[in-house]
């Protein structure tokens, strides 16, 4: 507990400056995220957003770390999609690989009556050529909902499916929902 802790106040610090940080729970697994908008350090304003990501997810036996940078923007003639394109390297115990992916956000529309909601959809797959180590292939989905309760303040609940498959066999590192907490800034 006290690692999580720790880390926890490391990623709060190493962000509070930029754009967030989050913690989502369920009754066996805990993870701290991080995001940072690469625009705003880079003093960058044009059209495309680069985010830099990092997650630690802390398992019932196991952890993996995971650093990512990707590129997002609106898509144009469908208001509150935004499309993200990147890769990331992802760390875990005899196992390394550096997936692509893909991630649709979606604001939906609902005109104030209640605070701003949007929809998440994140993929990510790296074949046997970008396993490393013991890994033969990764695959991770994730959908996820995000309420902006309070200005700058996020409550979220998701469901994420990670697959690690080793040389030796397949294994589902985490299958389950999840909730949290995020705070922008």
């Amino acid at each position: 507990m006290k690692k999580i802790i720790l880390a926890t106040l490391f990623f709060s610090a190493l962000l509070s400056a930029e754009n967030s940080i989050g913690l989502d729970i369920n009754n066996e697994d805990v993870e701290i995220l991080g995001s940072i908008d690469l625009n705003t350090l880079a003093n960058y304003a044009d059209g495309t957003t680069y985010i830099l990501d990092a997650s630690y997810l802390h398992t019932d036996g196991a952890n993996m770390t995971a650093v990512g940078i990707s590129g997002q923007n609106m898509l144009q003639g469908v208001p509150g999609l935004t499309l993200g394109f990147g890769a990331k390297v992802i760390f875990a115990s005899d196992f390394l690989a550096v997936p692509l992916m893909a991630k649709g956000i979606y604001i939906l529309p609902l005109n104030d009556s209640i605070p701003t909601t949007s929809l998440m959809s994140t993929f990510a797959y790296a074949p046997s050529v970008l396993s490393f180590r013991d890994g033969d292939s990764y695959s991770e989905f994730k959908l996820e909902a995000d309420m902006e309760v309070i200005n700058n303040v996020h409550i979220f609940t998701g469901y994420r499916n990670i697959d690690t498959d080793y040389e030796a066999g397949d294994h589902t590192f985490n299958d389950s929902f999840y909730g949290g907490l995020k705070l922008s800034f």
